[in-house]
């Protein structure tokens, strides 16, 4: 492993930006400074000339959906084509959602998702655990789960009827359970019930286009089922994340809720920041490239978005990548719009919108990019200050980004195994250059450097009542 010497960029941490050099030893940063020629020279590291250049902490996507199963297909991209498209766009862990089946051991599942990474992923990763069911050999499995297999955060679906969702009392059991665990429960915050009686409505009335997907999962219900969350979060006294937040009635409950001193988290995506309902209603059936769940909203939420970002109202960037191919796999749904795979290629251009958008139109600044992209989503799942974040003793996972580039979104130069880009032909500002991973390249000057296998699945910590975050993971701790 060769040691590096990052110099004359600018870091940029989530609370600092400063000029220093970064010396880079067996796959930490070992030292930042001023000027560490000397101790480079000494040690014979590789310079990386960072001059005029941005060092950010490679970026923590706490929301991938990779080789899973959905709709009668399996996402385009799988763990070797996301995570190298990850690394592309300046992220360098992935948490991925590993999905079970009722009535089977959460161990079988855990092993399908470590079959489905090893070997392939090149940049780090962990994963987060659905929970389908609680009932006695739920429970008595939880412990490892979250102790021996470090999975500290539990997925419940509160929508996708008859395929996902749990009820209420599961997801009331698994705060109880999470809590005395130290594990975080994450939610898909939509009211199935209601949803599966307007799908079914709709079709009856004939009505099968994609648009149709956005009029049968109003924003309203989104907002009912984040409130009803945090209030039984609230009730349970357990730590609550709201995955992929569209729109101004799910932030309103987040913020009500926490002022309340619930602990609860929200999250939003890159999509729902630029992109609204009316993708869904282009001609022919070009709408089913843009079908997720919880749907694109009417463009007047995205300025409420922005806000809670910027306010602290929401406080994370996951991309909710979930790809499918527009041929092939998107039109299972033509005719129906109830059978379009819901989900869509984002795990390569989060980072970047998230900076154009953001820091580059002066919606937030520096330091706020870098606690949303990296440095929250650490913290939050276990893993700060192993990951990220810039400092002496955490994994040499870095981003050296040319603030003034521009590029153009487009599927015939991205990355994801995919056939489209919903993004295609934004102007961004703000292009990773280079992308280091515990110290080596996986990207150098745009170019792929890394190789399959070398990402390492990641242990996380639980976290204390008493802290409100999880412990220091100072040490790496990965399992091969």
């Amino acid at each position: 492993m060769t040691s590096k010497w990052i110099k004359g960029g600018t870091i940029v941490t989530a609370a600092d930006t400063y000029r220093a050099d970064l010396l880079i030893k067996e796959g930490i940063i070992a030292k930042i400074g001023i000027d560490l020629s000397a101790e480079a020279e000494a040690e014979g590291a590789e310079a990386v000339d960072a001059a005029g250049k941005l060092v950010f902490p490679g970026g923590v996507d706490p929301h991938t959906h990779l080789d899973m199963p959905f709709g009668g297909t399996v996402t385009a991209d799988d763990f070797a084509t996301g995570t190298r498209a990850a690394a592309f766009g300046g992220t360098t862990t992935v948490i991925d959602f590993c999905l079970t089946t009722k009535g089977k051991p959460l161990a079988e599942s855990i092993a399908t998702w470590h079959r489905k990474a090893s070997g392939k992923a090149v940049i780090d990763y962990g994963f987060h655990l659905m929970i389908g069911e609680i009932n006695d050999e739920v429970l008595a499995e939880l412990p490892a789960v979250v102790n021996d297999e470090g999975i500290t955060s539990l997925k419940v679906f509160m929508a996708y009827k008859n395929v996902f969702q749990a009820d209420d009392g599961t997801l009331f059991r698994t705060m109880l359970a999470a809590k005395d665990l130290g594990a975080m429960v994450m939610v898909h915050a939509e009211n199935g019930d209601v949803i599966d009686f307007l799908i079914r409505q709709a079709l009856e009335a004939g009505h099968t286009d994609p648009i149709y997907h956005a009029r049968t999962r109003p924003s309203i219900i989104e907002g009912e089922a984040t409130g009803r969350a945090a209030n039984l979060a609230e009730l349970a006294g357990a730590r609550l994340y709201v995955v992929h937040v569209t729109c101004e009635e799910a932030v309103r409950q987040i913020a009500e809720a926490r002022s309340r001193g619930v602990d609860v988290w929200g999250e939003t995506c890159p999509q729902y920041l630029t992109l609204d309902e009316t993708y869904l209603a282009r001609p022919g059936f070009e709408g089913a490239k843009y079908v997720w769940s919880p749907p694109l909203r009417e463009q007047r939420h995205q300025e409420v978005l922005w806000n809670a970002l910027k306010s602290g109202q929401l406080q994370t960037i996951g991309s909710d990548h979930c790809s499918f191919n527009y041929d092939g796999q998107k039109d299972l749904g033509l005719g129906d719009f109830s059978k379009i795979p819901n989900g869509g290629p984002v795990i390569e251009d989060r980072f970047s919108i998230l900076y154009s958008e953001g820091v580059a139109k002066g919606r937030i600044t520096l330091n706020q990019f870098v606690e949303m992209v990296a440095t929250r989503n650490a913290k939050l799942f276990g893993l700060f200050p192993q990951k990220g974040t810039i400092a002496v003793g955490s994994d040499a996972d870095i981003v050296i980004f040319d603030p003034s580039a521009e590029r153009t979104l487009s599927a015939q130069s991205h990355h994801m195994n995919v056939d489209y880009n919903p993004f295609e032909g934004m102007s961004i500002t703000g292009v990773p250059l280079s992308v280091l991973s515990r110290g080596e390249y996986v990207i150098r000057d745009r170019q792929f450097a890394g190789e399959l296998g070398t990402g390492r699945y990641l242990k996380r910590s639980p976290y204390t009542a008493s802290s409100g975050e999880a412990p220091d993971r100072t040490a790496a701790s990965a399992k091969s």
